[in-house]
């Protein structure tokens, strides 16, 4: 069956698509159920396989290497983090028309862990600080070096350098480029120097799992890997605010050039955002702008 991609270039995955490489490839299987999650990302499509499994498959090249990391190393990084990650139970490979391969692993019972779920955000931001520490304390021997396969998440954000200095340029006027660009250079100049560490590389509302409030599981270890652990500290500015995310730093025990360093991350993702949705889609426009609010008042009271 020749490969189908849509306009973008993206694999097309669908629930048939999933039952049949069940079935050609894990028989044993094949009586299950296959329902798309309600909460479904963008680099990676993800199916209910009976009531105890999911199906994970990229949608693109660029996020096809993550199979075979996530199968190498989650189960290194499962024991000593004090949450559930996922568990691989099987790898696919490429058939029946898609290209790339793809996982079977287990279901983790947990809503997402978006504010109506969570009463008290400082003790949840304490919980999230606590799992990066435990995550960064897992030996690092052999991990993957950040790099293409993390996107340069771990890597310094002077990756980034060019690509942030033109989206500031082209949102001069539309907010406050000189404050914008003093965090920009504050992260390029904290260099990072510490040993190489575990880092998740994206660490956001929706690959974090609560109940009863509390956090329970981390998905979606895609972009992870060996380097600088800033990168995961974007969520003090996109998620937390006040005592939530001092709680957080806290517990996550950034000094000033991790911060320094986070605030890039978090500056240069918000302005991608920001600068292609400034006139398209206000919602998504508002949240980037937010953003980039917070961390331009969080660099302020810091100088």
């Amino acid at each position: 069956m020749p490969e189908v991609v849509h306009p973008d270039g993206r694999a097309h995955i669908d629930a048939a698509l999933v039952k049949r490489l069940i079935a050609t490839q894990f028989p044993q299987w094949s009586g299950l159920s296959v329902v798309p999650v309600e909460v479904d990302g963008w680099d990676n499509r993800t199916y209910r396989l009976g009531t105890d499994m999911t199906v994970r498959l990229p949608t693109a090249d660029h996020y096809a290497p993550a199979i075979d990391k996530e199968h190498r190393w989650l189960p290194v990084l499962a024991p000593p983090v004090p949450v559930e990650i996922p568990v691989c139970l099987a790898k696919g490979k490429p058939s029946d028309g898609f290209p790339y391969n793809w996982s079977v692993r287990n279901w983790i019972t947990g809503e997402t862990a978006d504010h109506a779920h969570i009463p008290e955000e400082a003790e949840f931001a304490t919980q999230v600080g606590e799992f990066l520490r435990a995550l960064q304390r897992v030996d690092p021997t052999g991990g993957p070096v950040a790099g293409v396969h993390s996107f340069y998440r771990g890597a310094p954000p002077a990756h980034y350098d060019g690509e942030t200095r033109r989206v500031l340029e082209a949102l001069a006027g539309r907010i406050d480029t000189t404050t914008a660009t003093a965090v920009w250079a504050a992260a390029l100049s904290a260099t990072w120097t510490g040993r190489p560490v575990w880092f998740h590389g994206d660490v956001a509302t929706g690959n974090l799992l609560a109940r009863n409030g509390r956090l329970v599981a981390v998905i979606d270890f895609g972009t992870c890997g060996v380097g600088d652990p800033a990168c995961d500290l974007v969520i003090a500015w996109t998620r937390f605010s006040g005592e939530s995310r001092e709680a957080f730093r806290h517990a996550v025990r950034a000094d000033d050039g991790t911060w320094a360093r986070a605030r890039g991350w978090a500056l240069w993702k918000a302005l991608i955002g920001l600068a292609e949705h400034i006139d398209t889609d206000a919602q998504r426009a508002a949240i980037n702008r937010r953003v980039i609010q917070n961390v331009l008042a969080d660099h302020k009271r810091s100088t």
